[in-house]
This record gives C-alpha cells, structure tokens and sequence, in this order.
C-alpha cells in the first residue's frame, strides 16, 4: 500500500512538472500576429496632443472601397473596434469647432465626397454605429494618392497651429485640417 502511494505521488508531481514546462514552452512558442495590427499616432500641434487609436486593416490586394467597404456603407476605419481620436485642447477640424475629449471616427465613403463622423460612443461595437451621439459631422473631399494596402491615419503636414491628419488606404486619401488654439 506504501509502495503504491509512492507511485501515485510521483506520478502526479511528473504530470505537474510536464504540465509546467508546456505552459512554459506555449508562451514561448512563435505565434501568428493577427492579419489587422494596432496602430497608433501621436502629435503635438502648438500644446494640443492629438492620438489616433486604430487597428489596421489590410486589403491584401482587393480594393478597399467598393469592395471591402461599400460606397455609401458607414464604417469605422479600423479592424475589430472602431478608430479612436482625442484632442487635449479645444480643436477645429475643416474649420468646424470641436471640444477637448475623445471620439469614436465612423465614416461614410462616396467618390466624390466622404462624411466623416466624430462620435461620443467610443465604447461602440465595430458594427454598431450609435446615431444621436454625433459631435461632429464633416464633408471631406477625397484626393487620389499611392497605394497603400494597410489602413494608415498620418499628418504628413504640421506648422504651426495647424496641421493635416490623413486617412490613406488603397489610392483613397482623406484629408482633415486641424487648427488649434
């Protein structure tokens, strides 16, 4: 009966040690990164931080609008969670003023001209645009650039207290100019 109990207490502290070292070998092991990564921007414009939070998705080749994104369709520009900006100081997006705070970006992509929404509901699901909590909508006119197959939000220009925050993906660019205080 000893012997027996011996058995089964070193049996059992073995398995407990093979299971350790699989924990330890799984956190080690190569992962796949997912297809759509984080993304984040940050700039100072003259004391106001502004922080674009997104995940970006990539076309792999298809074309984004019209294909992934039906024109006229509202969508968040970013992967599982829509895009978040925030703006520490009182700010004016295409000369529209917006308060200091943080914003859910929804959009409605068409050829010849995009809405971009500033949304209050940032706790939003990637499919549930919320209406009755806009800020801000904005008529933005898109202008044709390179390609680009991952989703990128830039400012390619900042001077002063002004700047310009780019959405980008495939040749669609869509331009918004920040002033700030």
């Amino acid at each position: 009966m000893r012997l027996r109990t011996k058995l089964l207490g070193s049996t059992a502290i073995l398995l407990l040690l093979a299971a350790l070292a699989l924990v330890g070998y799984w956190r080690y092991w190569p992962h796949t990164p997912p297809a759509s990564q984080h993304g984040t921007v940050t700039q100072d414009i003259a004391g106001t931080t502004v922080i674009v939070d997104y995940i970006r998705p990539v076309a792999h080749g298809r074309e984004p609008f019209g294909d992934i994104v039906a024109w006229g369709q509202l969508w968040t520009p970013s992967a599982e969670r829509p895009a978040l900006i925030s703006f520490s100081t009182d700010v004016r997006l295409n000369g529209q003023p917006l308060a200091k705070g943080k914003y859910a970006i929804w959009t409605q992509p068409r050829k010849d001209n995009w809405t971009v929404i500033f949304s209050r509901d940032v706790n939003a699901d990637h499919f549930s645009y919320q209406e009755g909590q806009d800020a801000l909508r904005l008529p933005v006119g898109p202008r044709s650039g390179g390609h680009m197959d991952t989703l990128c939000f830039y400012l390619p220009v900042v001077d002063g207290h002004a700047a310009e925050l780019v959405l980008h993906w495939g040749q669609v660019v869509v331009p918004i100019q920040i002033t700030t205080p």
